[in-house]
């Protein structure tokens, strides 16, 4: 009989088997028993580990679990759960990855047309070298697939008043640190930021900078890409399979039960489930809130002063204020709006995303003041995005220190989706027990309720530093 082949099983007269393919290491460990085979009826459905039970069901869940199992199952399909799926998967592990509905889905933080790609953190250097690493890998991508999915427009940080100033701290240290690392960033001050980028507001900035390296990622298709790849390298990927159970024993993460009836079994399970990673790890409830954000789509009457060269991706005085944009997107003909600041606690699945009328009029003022020309641009579409926060605003990668084999690659934050290609390198690098430079800020952590947010682009006023 040929490895990982069944075409012929001896088996009862009233047991009806159908031909099923199995991996050389499955058929090896059958093999070993070929007495299992009798028991079993195996539908494949189109891959290994999604199985229909017809008989025995329990002794078919013991033998199924010893046989079938993957390597790695990764819950989630987004920018954390794909690109750790396609480096396990380039490390020659057996990968399943599961999402709820299509991929990119269209709840998941990492959809929508854009994400900004920008390596100013303000004094923390350790998420710039993130970033700066992030970008060699997002630039290739673009080699690699043969498609723009990454666009280097460059950054402009607009500041309302001086970066020398208490008020623009995030902005200056930003920019000093750019220079401390060889950049090159352009200083501007009102005659300039006129000159260069005519459709913002000059006279309420007058100070900021412009940095050629950095811009924006197409976040949706970057995610439907990578999932793709990752198919090709031969990552398992199921759409439409909601996770609702890590399933242990004796406190070891065997595999998933979905909420569609389907078990997966895997020798680690990994949770890159975004907003949905606390309900599915309740010990981490105390450490992250769900948080969702407005997000709108507006289409400009002069769709040339919203070119990428008069209009790169910008944020106007964003630590105060929140505010960030793109220009024209290539495809959707959109300039994209956003605010990154506190946001709405809510409920993943159970509240609505609305975006409200006093979310669009703080639009309205914000554009008024800074960007005349869109004022009066009609909104074509708008989403609330939920950031999945942790309280420090740090991403969450650690093993779970009472469940073993069960790893957490999660707490994006609202700045996590830049650095996806470093995450699942690191995620990678933990499952295998390999050192990562980065991975220790990130390990899990007490924190409480009067923990301080630390992601210096953010506006939380609330709990900011002095």
């Amino acid at each position: 009989m040929r490895a990982g082949s069944f075409t012929e099983l001896l088996a009862p007269p009233n047991v009806h088997l159908r031909i099923f393919q199995l991996p050389k290491s499955s058929a090896k460990k059958i093999r070993k028993n070929p007495c299992s085979i009798l028991l079993i009826t195996c539908i494949l459905a189109g891959s290994l580990e999604k199985v229909s039970i017809d008989l025995y069901p329990r002794l078919f869940k013991l033998l199924f679990h010893k046989i079938m199992t993957t390597n790695f199952l990764v819950i989630g399909a987004g920018i954390f759960g794909v690109t750790t799926a396609v480096e396990l998967r380039k490390r020659n592990h057996t990968v399943t990855m599961l999402n709820p509905g299509r991929i990119p889905h269209p709840l998941a933080a990492s959809t929508d047309i854009s994400k900004i790609v920008r390596m100013e953190y303000g004094t923390d250097e350790a998420y710039m070298d993130m970033a700066i690493e992030s970008m060699e890998t997002w630039r290739g991508w673009n080699d690699l697939f043969g498609e723009t999915i990454y666009h280097e427009t460059g950054f402009l940080l607009l500041a309302s008043h001086s970066m020398n100033g208490r008020r623009q701290v995030f902005e200056k240290a930003s920019f000093d640190n750019l220079i401390k690392r060889g950049f090159q960033p352009e200083r501007l001050d009102a005659i300039k930021m006129a000159d260069r980028f005519p459709a913002f507001n000059h006279e309420k900035y007058t100070d900021g900078f412009f940095h050629k390296t950095g811009g924006f990622a197409e976040s949706g298709r970057a995610v439907e890409v990578l999932a793709a790849y990752a198919q090709q390298l031969g990552v398992h990927v199921f759409e439409g399979q909601t996770v609702e159970k890590i399933m242990t024993h004796k406190n070891v993460a065997t595999g998933v039960k979905t909420r569609e009836g389907e078990l997966f079994y895997a020798d680690h399970v990994i949770v890159c489930a975004g907003n949905f990673t606390p309900y599915l790890v309740p010990a981490l409830m105390p450490y992250f809130k769900i948080t969702g954000h407005p997000v709108f789509h507006l289409k400009p009457k002069k769709p040339e002063l919203f070119m990428p060269g008069n209009f790169p991706v910008f944020s106007a005085d964003i630590s105060n204020t929140g505010w960030y944009g793109f220009p024209v997107h290539p495809k959707e003909k959109v300039v994209k709006i956003a605010l990154h600041s506190t946001g709405l606690e809510l409920h993943p699945e159970l509240d609505e995303r609305k975006v409200y009328p006093a979310d669009e009029a703080k639009l309205r003022t914000f554009l008024l003041e800074s960007i005349p020309a869109l004022y009066d641009a009609p909104i074509v579409y708008t989403r609330r995005c939920c950031y999945t926060d942790t309280l420090d605003n740090h991403f969450w990668i650690d093993a779970h220190p009472g469940i073993k084999n069960l790893v957490i690659g999660s707490g994006g934050s609202g700045h996590g989706f830049k650095m996806g290609p470093v995450i699942g390198k690191m995620i990678a690098d933990l499952v295998e027990g390999r050192e990562n430079r980065w991975s220790h800020r990130f390990k899990w952590r007490e924190l409480g309720n009067g923990t301080i947010p630390l992601e210096e682009a953010r506006f939380v006023h609330q709990t900011r530093k002095p």
